[in-house]
């Protein structure tokens, strides 16, 4: 009986520990639990918060509540999943453009500090042999007397004797700092008694720098031409290049300046090609995955972009150019929905045109009669203008009380009388007046946008009608509350 008994008890214990087990789990799965199902992919809470949370971030004009954006984010997955079906993911542009932002996140993470570091460092070395190597750094102070290459012959005399008499001023004692103070023609070093920074070859007049470099620490030159003029040259001291330290701050700089950190992560990944024997796109995608793993926000960022890509491409060319380019579809919707479009005020579509001679203004209405509106610029330019005599200035469009002085005058009967233009003295107007809109042309942008509206709702109607979707309402009541 008691083996019985502890037979049961150890069997209560693994039920236990496997219902607990179970539990576990459960819980694990339902963690991040599914929000919606949309064309049989389910949609995890997570990526729904994400999206909403963002579009209603402090900022964002047009908020909504999670209940509201619910119906948002579906339509926004439904237009995806038609670019989809569409195969606009296939498309090389898009693969391209996909993988050169997708890259622009992970890139950055595949190099250190200390990748850079060594980079700087390296860049240092470079600079350091470069310059030691060539006569190190240069302490010297300078007068210069400014020769202009064009100068005359009795100028250039001049400026030789007075060089030489500042020279031998120099020679009898004269102190150098305020001989350069006094006389120097060169305004930066100068008021510094002619001390100039330190110089390495290469940067300064090679007449200049050849005798800097030829004289002993506190020897001074006689005077040097060079083509800026005459020089007098004391040396003061030399050194070899500056420690990395005290350049580490300006190398950090350049490297940020010249782009340079793309340079150090494509070295990286060569480097790593190599050693692991895989590829470029591998090392990126093992990266992005463990960045996703430690950042499930970077996943859906990068799906953000990738589903705006889509949804961008398919919006294009399934609304927004249709509503721009289809005339006869704006027309219709112009004409189904003609009430919506009301004027408070008279308009005048026409033009407003300013004539050389008195018979072009009958020559322009002529030009321009029988035409559509639309075709009236190009007849009268082509009529008018298609040499180099410009006959006649010409506004047109639809206009309003305040919108064209000439129309105010001739048309509305307001305004001053303007003074002529010399080269077009006689002012005319043709068109018609209106109180309200007579075709789409006439409020074309209402129209436009009133006509893209319209698209978009049918297309939406349409995908809901082609997809599957559900919403687990249970979810979405959890929405920012777990």
């Amino acid at each position: 009986m008691e083996g019985e008994l502890l037979i049961i008890n150890m069997k209560k214990k693994l039920l236990l520990g496997a219902m607990l087990l179970c539990g576990t789990l459960s819980f694990a799965q339902t963690s991040d639990p599914v929000v919606m199902t949309i064309n049989g992919k389910n949609i995890a809470r997570s990526e729904f918060e994400y999206s909403y949370n963002k579009n209603n971030a402090d900022g964002v004009i047009d908020k909504k509540s999670v209940a509201d954006y619910v119906d948002l984010f579906i339509n926004y997955k439904l237009k995806v999943e038609a670019a989809k079906a569409a195969q606009l993911d296939t498309m090389k542009s898009f693969q391209t453009e996909f993988a050169g932002y997708r890259d622009m996140q992970v890139r950055p993470a595949m190099i250190t500090d200390a990748d850079v570091e060594a980079e700087a460092k390296k860049i240092y070395q470079q600079t350091q042999q470069q310059i030691d190597n060539n006569g190190g750094l240069v302490k010297v102070a300078h007068i210069l007397l400014i020769v202009s290459q064009k100068a005359t012959a009795d100028e250039q005399k001049a400026a030789k004797e007075r060089i030489d008499s500042i020279y031998a001023a120099l020679k009898g004692g004269a102190n150098f700092a305020e001989m350069a103070k006094k006389y120097s023609q060169d305004p930066g070093s100068a008021k510094n008694g002619g001390e100039l920074p330190l110089i390495y070859k290469g940067q300064t007049l090679k007449e200049f720098e050849a005798q800097a470099w030829a004289l002993n620490d506190g020897e001074m030159s006689k005077p040097v031409p060079s083509a800026a003029g005459w020089h007098i040259i004391l040396k003061q001291g030399h050194q070899n290049f500056y420690s990395y330290e005290s350049q580490r701050d300006a190398i950090m700089k350049y490297i940020d300046q010249r782009n340079l950190r793309e340079q150090i992560i494509d070295n990286k990944l060569d480097s790593l090609t190599k050693v692991e024997h895989t590829t470029k796109a591998e090392l990126l995608k093992a990266k992005l995955d463990e960045m996703e793993a430690k950042d499930p926000t970077l996943k859906y960022l990068i799906q953000e972009y990738h589903d705006g890509l889509l949804l961008f491409e398919m919006s294009n060319r399934t609304v927004w150019e249709k509503a721009q380019n289809d005339k006869e579809g704006q027309e219709n919707y112009f004409k189904a929905n003609r009430k919506r479009y009301k004027w408070t005020e008279p308009h005048y579509k026409g033009i407003a045109y300013h004539t050389r001679t008195q018979a072009d203004i009958a020559a322009v209405k002529k030009a321009v009669k029988g035409l559509p509106f639309d075709k009236w610029a190009e007849r009268l330019r082509t009529t008018f203008n298609n040499d180099s005599i410009l006959r006649i200035r010409v506004e047109k469009g639809i206009f309003v009380k305040g919108d064209n002085k000439t129309i105010d005058r001739l048309v509305f009967k307001t305004g001053d009388e303007a003074k002529p233009n010399k080269d077009s003295p006689f002012d005319a107007v043709y068109g018609k007046k209106l109180k309200a809109p007579k075709e789409a042309a006439d409020v074309n942008a209402l129209v436009v946008a009133d006509y893209q509206e319209y698209l978009e709702e049918k297309w939406v109607g349409e995908l809901r009608k082609r997809y599957t979707f559900t919403v687990n309402e249970d979810v979405v009541n959890t929405v920012n509350k777990h």
